[in-house]
């Protein structure tokens, strides 16, 4: 399976920039960008809800594939979180893509009435709600029912289906998360600020341990890859071949600049996003599916 990489931006969901966001939304959308994703912080009193922004960005937009990055579980049950995700896949002609995270700040997750959970049981409720998901999309209009240890459903009459296959991007960062990903999921999706480049070799290779229990090819699960930073192409119309404009805020700047991954990716973001995209500051990319950078570049992940 050879497939091409995807290119994506994150837009913030905060309430005091929106015009901002939409204007970067309709650049993603008019630049070829793949991927437009939002992350699900409900707790956060500065940030808008998340399924309604990404609804509202997929009607304002036509061809760019919308989804979260990463859906919070402990505050979307999962059986509602696969209705909504298909609804809004059938209102946008197919474009929806969901990422999936166990949970974090369990602090603030508390606050909104929803007992912490462990990271055994953060593990097991999100093993459950990819079973429920995934099951209730395969079962359109058929009574679907899965026990759990966390969550469970029992004869639902899932619907509406899909309008296409739907992926399903794990947000995880453990090696059981990684697994998972490589048996059950469509994608995996990390971050920079979490995951430094030098391990994603090690992430690769536990989610190819993942796919080989099952039988799955590796190459079914892509690996997608935020890098948030700062975009500045300055005076460069189109970014010359070691073109190292995407940095790092803070002290980490100087060596973003001088990762090979970070020349490699900026080298084909300009065409995409013109330089107006940093009237404000710092943006958010995927890389996907950085599995295949290691193929076609080990050292862009070195």
């Amino acid at each position: 399976m050879n497939r091409d990489l995807l290119f994506g931006a994150n837009i913030d969901p905060t309430t005091d920039e929106l015009q901002e966001s939409f204007r970067r939304a309709t650049i993603a959308e008019t630049n070829g960008l793949d991927l437009l994703t939002v992350q699900d912080h409900p707790y956060q009193k500065r940030f808008l809800d998340t399924w309604t922004l990404i609804t509202y960005l997929a009607a304002r937009t036509t061809r760019i594939h919308i989804g979260t990055n990463v859906a919070n579980l402990p505050l979307r049950p999962p059986a509602v979180l696969a209705k909504a995700a298909a609804t809004l896949d059938v209102l946008s002609g197919g474009r929806m893509e969901l990422g999936l995270g166990a949970g974090g700040f369990w602090q603030a997750i508390e606050a909104w009435g929803v007992p912490a959970r462990t990271p055994k049981e953060a593990f097991t409720a999100f093993e459950d709600a990819v079973h429920i998901i995934k099951g209730m999309w395969e079962n359109p209009g058929r009574p679907f029912s899965y026990q759990g240890e966390i969550y469970h459903v029992k004869g639902l009459l899932a619907g509406p289906a899909p309008a296409h296959p739907i992926r399903l991007w794990v947000g995880g960062y453990g090696p059981k998360m990684l697994k998972l990903t490589g048996r059950m999921a469509d994608g995996l999706l990390v971050s920079n600020t979490y995951t430094p480049p030098e391990q994603l070799r090690d992430f690769n290779a536990r989610i190819d341990e993942g796919a080989a229990e099952v039988g799955r090819s590796p190459e079914a699960i892509r690996r997608g890859y935020n890098v948030m930073g700062i975009l500045n192409y300055g005076q460069h119309a189109s970014a010359p071949s070691g073109c190292s404009a995407c940095t790092r805020s803070g002290t980490m700047s100087q060596t973003c600049t001088r990762q090979p991954w970070a020349s490699r990716f900026c080298a084909m973001a300009p065409p995409m996003l013109p330089t107006p995209i940093t009237a404000t500051g710092a943006v958010a990319f995927h890389a996907v599916d950085f599995r295949r950078l290691q193929e076609q570049r080990p050292e862009a992940i070195e």
